[in-house]
């Protein structure tokens, strides 16, 4: 009887079928980099990241390469508790070009983040180049101290709005919506809701039926309509 189910055991593992990962080249994947550091919220850097690495698994479409990059491969705390160890490190040369970069919040994004100007000029630089940039919640605070968002509309986390319109009263800024997007960037309220902000970038890339389909497997009910979301000026890139 042991044997029979060691056995057993041995045929249920084996019947697994494992995940089809689409190999990544060089040129054909968008490069998604996730700036992380200490403080950082687990939900807005996850969502991203969980919705645009299941890109891999789709055919028939121009994958993302997600990573992390920080101002150090130093560990790296979450607000949680969770201990990262980041891909890249910006004050270096050794990272792929960003094509999109996603700008989760974190813990002092409303002070001394903003104080930080090795990190505040990368973001700028890098947004200036890149095709998309992304932020979740209070993430918009720091493409605002870049002085990305002064000629798009913009949102953050519901509850910092006010804060948010005080610190940057030149912004347009939307606080009825869960996601803007205007020209190429993209703000969200942050929170569970990162998840559709992921989503409508996939969609706009992709088309809806994979964004259903990448909701799908991390079962989200996805339907564009249904998101409150507010779209300006789109960029051609």
């Amino acid at each position: 009887m042991r044997y029979l189910v060691i056995a057993l055991l041995f045929i249920s593992c084996t019947e697994v079928p494992t995940p089809k990962v689409m190999p990544l080249q060089k040129n054909d994947t968008y490069k998604v980099g996730l700036l992380i550091m200490d403080g950082v919220y687990n939900t807005e850097l996850t969502a991203p990241m969980d919705i645009f690495q299941h890109t891999q698994y789709r055919e028939g479409i121009k994958p993302m390469e997600v990573f992390t990059i920080a101002k150090s491969k130093e560990q790296i705390t979450s607000f949680e508790g969770l201990k990262i160890l980041p891909d890249y490190n910006y004050t270096s040369n050794d990272y792929p070009a960003i094509d999109i970069l996603v700008v989760p919040s974190a813990e002092h994004h409303l002070d001394t983040d903003l104080e930080d100007k090795t990190m505040i000029d990368w973001v700028e630089a890098t947004a200036q180049k890149a095709l998309f940039v992304t932020s979740h919640c209070d993430g918009a605070f720091v493409l605002a101290k870049a002085g990305l968002l002064d000629s798009v509309a913009s949102t953050t986390f519901p509850s910092d709005i006010d804060k948010y319109k005080e610190m940057f009263p030149q912004l347009l800024v939307k606080d009825s919506v869960l996601f803007v997007h205007d020209d190429k960037y993209i703000t969200s309220a942050g929170g569970a809701k990162s998840f559709e902000a992921a989503l409508y970038l996939t969609e706009h890339l992709y088309g809806a039926a994979v964004a259903r389909r990448l909701a799908q497997g991390l079962v989200i009910d996805w339907d564009l309509e249904k998101v409150p979301h507010f779209i300006g000026t789109i960029s051609k890139n």
